[in-house]
């Protein structure tokens, strides 16, 4: 016997269905009333008897007056826009609006659109898209209906007559009011919230303010950092100009008389050689220092004078190293050796002053070659 094997039959995918949101359902409490019957109320609010039955718990259509219904109400408008008070409308917001232009447009104050939109977070910004609320006829606080909230409820709140509150809303049926709508309080401006936009209006340019004064001198203290640099490489640019045009002196070596500082600490005042058109020549170079600062010798040699100078010098050492090579060095404050004695190169043999000629504390130093004077440079390292 021969069997066949069937292929399963294919089911179809299934589709997807897309289902609505359940309606949104509401409970209106009503007081029975002489004459009611349960008919006549279920066709006032458009519901089914039965409805009103189950949920008020009801074994029968029998109702006496004063009795209490619960009659279950579809809201078939919980997706609408909330309902706005007569003569107030809305705007959306354009790209660039502010708050003090659309016043402008609209011809009302900023007291008056704050008040018609108390949750408003700035008078300065605002966002592109969201909508706000006009005082076009109607002035006063617009607020929005609280969940389980009554006009009685805001009318008690403000301490305003019902009918009067009613009256300015345009409301002829209190119940038909849902949460989310909007609710115009006649007489009442949000003072407070103004005040308050206000001061943080003021805060905020402030904040601004000082920004763009920290800012500002930021800037200012990077140009004069931008100036100090430029004025210090046209500085060091002058003196390695100077140096360049400077006659150079050949160094030589300790072996043909190359000798050491005899200072430490120092810097040079004054070069040797010509000074200026109407000035003496230099004999030597002028080592500025602070006083009481040790000399030493800058060559070993003999101790050839050691004293006073009327030439000048003041306290003043010359040391003879031999081969008609003399040191000499002046203005000194105490002299540290004696004639005759001999000293090695480092040895101190005095402390910086301003002896002599001499206009402050510094060492004039100077090279003597068979009695000729020599720029010191040439022979220091």
């Amino acid at each position: 016997m021969e069997v066949k094997v069937l292929s399963p039959i294919p089911r179809p995918e299934p589709k997807a269905v897309e289902v609505p949101p359940a309606p949104r359902k509401v409970w209106v409490v009503y007081e029975v009333k002489p004459g009611d019957a349960l008919e006549a109320i279920a066709r006032r609010f458009g519901v089914d008897p039965r409805h009103i039955l189950w949920s008020s718990g009801l074994k029968d259509a029998r109702l006496y007056p004063g009795q209490r219904l619960l009659i279950p109400i579809v809201d078939q408008e919980a997706d609408a826009p909330p309902r706005l008070p007569p003569g107030v409308e809305a705007y959306r917001v354009r790209p660039g609006d502010t708050l003090e232009a659309i016043a402008k447009r609209f011809g009302v104050s900023l007291l008056d659109l704050v008040s018609a939109n108390p949750t408003l977070e700035s008078l300065d910004r605002l966002v592109a898209g969201s909508e706000l609320y006009i005082p076009r006829k109607a002035k006063g606080l617009v607020v929005a209906l609280g969940e389980g909230q009554t006009l009685l409820d805001l009318a008690e709140r403000f301490g305003l007559s019902p009918v009067e509150l009613a009256r300015a809303n345009g409301v002829k049926d209190p119940l038909a009011l849902r949460p989310g709508d909007r609710v115009l309080i006649p007489g009442v401006q949000a003072k407070t919230t103004y005040e308050r936009l206000l001061a943080k209006q003021e805060a905020e340019r402030r904040a601004r303010l000082e920004a763009e004064r920290r800012r500002q001198e930021e800037l200012r203290r990077l140009a004069e950092e931008r100036r100090r640099q430029e004025a210090l490489r046209q500085a060091q640019a002058q003196r390695r100009q100077a140096q360049a045009s400077r006659p150079q002196v050949r160094r030589v070596s300790y072996r043909e008389g190359g000798m050491r500082w005899p200072l430490s600490g120092f810097r040079i005042t004054t070069y040797f050689g010509q000074r200026g058109a109407f000035q003496r020549y230099h004999t030597g170079i002028d080592l500025a220092a602070p006083y009481g600062t040790p000399i030493v010798a800058a060559k070993a040699g003999r101790v050839e004078v050691a004293g006073w100078s009327s030439w000048g010098y003041g306290f003043h050492v010359v040391l003879d190293h031999g081969g008609g090579l003399e040191t000499l060095y002046a203005h000194m404050s105490r002299i540290a050796v004696r004639p005759g004695e001999w000293v090695e190169a480092g040895q101190v043999i005095g402390y910086v002053g301003s002896t002599g000629w001499s206009t402050g504390p510094h060492l004039h130093f100077e090279v003597r070659v068979n009695g000729l004077v020599k720029n010191p440079l040439s022979y220091l390292p």
